[in-house]
């Protein structure tokens, strides 16, 4: 009888809590795809004005709830100075975003050489990741199978994780919806290996 209740009342007051980074360079959209999925996933949710979107200095956090999951997002400054501090968070996160700027044909293999070292940390050994290529409705940007082309070393590298690519336009929304669908599941999918928290819903 109590395990009942106790399921019951898990099921209607609790959330399991993950901790989802958002990396990459920056000026590659991070904040705007944070920005973007607080307002699809939270209802009412008066986001700021995109256009005035700047460089990240330190962090932006955000949430949104999925079911009986709470995520919390993570949004990282991406200039180089800042790097050195992506990995004071690995330990605690569930998943990784890392968004490329797939306008500008300059700084990709700079964006490459982040990514590389980012998955090579053994804090983030198993962690689910979703590489994001944004900025797609930009005019000669470099599309999908591109990105994965550039990325294919560093992908084949990652040893046992789940990993997704997907092409994204933070400033319109498009491909949001979809990439937190998967993200959702791909973190549910590895509570075993990294369980959530419990958290009273609020």
């Amino acid at each position: 009888m109590y395990s009942l209740l106790s399921g019951f009342y898990k099921y209607m007051f609790q959330r399991d809590q993950f901790f989802v980074l958002i990396l990459g360079l920056d000026n590659a959209g991070k904040t705007t795809f944070l920005e973007q999925t607080k307002t699809k996933f939270n209802k009412n949710y008066q986001g700021m004005n995109l256009a005035k979107i700047t460089s990240t200095v330190g962090l932006n956090i955000g949430k949104i709830d999925v079911s009986t999951s709470r995520l919390n997002f993570w949004d990282l400054g991406g200039q180089e100075e800042l790097q050195s501090l992506w990995d004071k968070y690995y330990m605690e996160s569930h998943a990784v975003i890392y968004i490329v700027d797939s306008s500008d044909r300059d700084r990709i293999d700079e964006s490459m050489a982040a990514f590389e070292k980012m998955i090579q940390n053994e804090h983030l050994s198993g962690v689910p990741l979703m590489l994001l290529a944004n900025k797609q409705d930009l005019e000669g940007c470099l599309k999908v199978k591109e990105i994965k082309t550039i990325f294919n070393e560093p992908l084949q590298s990652m040893g046992q994780r789940e990993a997704w690519v997907q092409g994204v336009s933070a400033l319109r929304g498009d491909g949001v919806q979809e990439g937190i669908d998967w993200l959702v599941e791909a973190i549910r999918r590895n509570s075993a290996a990294r369980p959530p928290q419990q958290k009273e819903i609020t």
